[in-house]
């Protein structure tokens, strides 16, 4: 395996952790209603927790409203029991055939602590796009030594490998921003 080769594995890590990132900020709630706040929200369906995706059609009709339709009507209290305790401070409403959650406004507070919950999953983010820098930079160091390569072809490699680590970072930190306007926007 060529230098190169660890250099485009790397990066092919690093776009799946940013992908990671925005799957975990699609989670946290804003103040419109977004399907992805819940698509995820494990549901004790058949003996087994389930992500909510599974088992119903989840729609936003409206901007502060999200319509839950479960596949089979007697997952509906399990659906809705699964929605209050989640910890994203709604509650739903059920009428028989489907579950309405109406999404109220945000308190300052509770944005200011969602804006810390994006901090939070963001210096994950980072974390794990340095590992995946670090682990590179080892595999490299390790490889250098097999294949007798120059010290500046390293050095070359090295800092290419420093400029894809900071792309991705800057990457992550600008989809952070845009999540945490989406939080502050009223």
């Amino acid at each position: 395996m060529a230098l190169t080769d660890v250099i485009g594995q790397t990066e092919a890590r690093l776009k799946k952790a940013i992908e990671a990132l925005r799957r975990e900020l699609a989670t946290v709630r804003t103040g419109r209603a977004a399907p992805a706040l819940v698509e995820q929200v494990p549901v004790e369906a058949y003996g087994v927790a389930t992500p909510l995706i599974q088992l119903a059609a989840i729609s936003a009709p409206e901007p502060r409203l999200l319509v839950i339709q479960p596949w089979d009507r007697s997952l509906l209290k399990a659906v809705e029991k699964a929605i209050l305790a989640s910890d994203l401070g709604i509650t739903p409403s059920n009428d028989g055939a489907l579950i309405r959650v109406a999404m109220p406004p945000l308190s300052e507070e509770r944005r200011r602590d969602l804006v810390k919950v994006v901090h939070k999953k963001l210096e994950d983010a980072r974390v794990e796009i340095r590992t995946h820098r670090r682990h590179a930079a080892d595999e490299l160091h390790k490889k250098e030594k097999d294949a007798g390569v120059s010290a500046d072809e390293m050095k070359r490699i090295l800092a290419e490998l420093q400029k894809l680590h900071d792309r991705y970072i800057l990457q992550a930190e600008e989809v952070g921003q845009a999540k945490e306007r989406e939080i502050l926007e009223r």
